[in-house]
């Protein structure tokens, strides 16, 4: 019996930073396994940092009630609670709890680190001074790793320039690949022919 596909949730919003999370989402979609499905705070289409227009797949409220991963994409607006931002963390803390994968790159990570989701695990971002600078509730510093991305506990993290990276250790948590072939394709986009 085919085994069914496992969804992977990206959330999206007006200004998220499309390029963050193209080589994991195209990569995850190829596969037979993995269906890749943004959420976003309502069904209104988004527009990405980029001009690409987005109708997301489900609305915070109606997001499926298991998936394999939550996806965090990097955008301005994660530094700034007024935007609403802070919709996403029910989701999040669902995520955490059934065991999917959670990832943020650049500002999402700085987000997860404000709401406490770092403390406790090795990670990274966009240098610990900001990270510092733009969480004032974090406490996770001294488990700030200087690394394009970190792998822990079931949380990957990223700063703005690794989005090959962040997708080198989704792909890997989510064994959507042999890791041979992981890193094969990582070389591949990383240095080219």
């Amino acid at each position: 019996m085919e085994q069914p596909e496992k969804t992977v949730l990206v959330y999206v919003f007006n200004g998220f930073a499309d390029w963050e999370g193209s080589y994991v989402s195209a990569e995850l979609n190829q596969t037979d396994a993995f269906a890749v499905r943004t959420v976003a705070p309502d069904r209104a289409p988004k527009r990405s940092m980029g001009g690409i227009a987005v109708a997301p797949d489900y609305a915070l409220d109606d997001a499926p009630g298991e998936f394999a991963a939550l996806l965090l994409i990097g955008g301005n607006a994660w530094l700034d609670p007024a935007s609403g931002i802070d919709a996403v963390v029910p989701l999040v803390r669902r995520a955490r709890a059934q065991g999917a994968l959670v990832g943020g790159i650049c500002n999402a990570a700085t987000f997860l680190a404000e709401h406490g989701f770092l403390d406790e695990c090795a990670h990274t971002g966009n240098t610990l001074e900001y990270v510092q600078q733009c969480a004032p509730h974090y406490r996770g510093a001294a488990r700030f790793v200087e690394a394009q991305a970190v792998a822990d506990d079931g949380i990957v993290t990223a700063n703005g320039s690794a989005a090959l990276e962040f997708a080198r250790e989704v792909l890997r948590l989510l064994d959507a690949k042999p890791e041979e072939a992981v890193e094969s394709w990582y070389r591949f986009n990383k240095d080219g022919l």
